[in-house]
């Protein structure tokens, strides 16, 4: 088991010195540099030359690495001109509430996924199965911001039971609970239908194999080996795909921040795409990549957990 997780935790450092170098590329190509990039295009050459030895813009490339990994470990990624804040200081303000919608999206989606697609599977080919299959692919295939403007109209405009922005950044996120609804069932319907077509796919594998067959001859009854034997086995494929679905989830949240003007990590990103606020871009991404890598990490070690056999691979 140390093993294991020893080589996982390797192979997500390697990872994620390969994030921060795509980053440092992509630092690198933005039209006019760095220093135009940050001062803008009025910006003199002097201005441009000072800003380039403050930072060490005029040092070789492997140096400039180096220095700004050192920062990227320090918690510094950058300053935006255009906010007037330090990239750390706005993401810290606005990561925990775009952790709330995507945590409450994602445990929810779980919570119904789980039983719809286990139901599912043992009624498969019958009138439910085939409903709930065609509910999952219409909201599977349906783009999250299309879903969340069909929510606005159905639960704002023709039903006004909810309001159709998410909370202001002003005022407590438990004080402001209608404003998380629709951002959050937006996002729930989302992944609900990936982690559902994704478990009954797993259960109807697990029904047909041979220690099923088994714990039938033995006289278990059918809720036993349901819950016994097949359920934790159908739950692997899902605890991967939790930590693979993580980007998907992610961009989604992103969409539906920007449509419900929800104040989180997503509506940082979109504005900063809007205004070329290209320190807050690259945080964002550096952020986020470091997300996935962690979500992949942790799905290994639960996967792990769940199933012995992977402990000695």
């Amino acid at each position: 088991m140390r093993a294991f997780l020893f080589r996982r935790a390797v192979q997500a450092v390697v990872v994620l010195l390969g994030v921060s170098i795509v980053a440092f590329i992509l630092l690198h190509l933005l039209p006019g540099g760095p220093a135009r990039a940050e001062l803008g295009l009025r910006a003199t050459p002097g201005q441009i030359r000072a800003f380039d030895l403050r930072y060490g813009l005029l040092q070789p490339l492997p140096v400039q690495y180096l220095d700004w990994l050192n920062q990227l470990i320090h918690g510094n990624l950058g300053f935006s001109y255009k906010q007037n804040q330090t990239v750390d200081a706005l993401l810290a303000n606005n990561i925990p509430r775009t952790l709330l919608l995507v945590g409450v999206a994602t445990l929810l989606a779980l919570i119904i996924a789980i039983p719809m697609g286990l139901y599912q599977a043992v009624r498969r080919n019958k009138p439910e199965d085939y409903v709930l299959t065609g509910m999952s692919f219409l909201f599977y295939s349906m783009p999250s911001f299309f879903l969340g403007i069909i929510l606005i109209v159905l639960f704002s405009d023709v039903l006004p039971w909810l309001p159709s922005t998410g909370p202001t950044s002003q005022a407590p996120l438990w004080d402001q609970i209608p404003n998380l609804l629709l951002p959050m069932l937006t996002l729930t319907l989302v992944t609900l239908a990936l982690f559902s077509r994704y478990m009954r796919s797993s259960v109807i594998e697990s029904l047909i194999q041979d220690y099923i067959r088994t714990a039938t001859a033995k006289g278990l009854s059918r809720r036993e080996i349901l819950f016994r034997h097949v359920l934790r086995n159908a739950l692997l494929p899902i605890v991967t795909l939790i930590g693979l679905s993580l980007p998907g989830i992610l961009s989604g949240a992103l969409i539906v921040e920007s449509l419900f003007n929800y104040p989180g990590m997503g509506l940082l990103f979109w504005n900063a795409a809007i205004t070329d606020d290209f320190p807050v871009m690259l945080g964002t991404t550096i952020v986020v990549g470091v997300a996935v890598v962690l979500g992949s990490l942790l799905a290994d070690v639960l996967y792990a957990v769940l199933d012995p056999r992977v402990r000695i691979t």
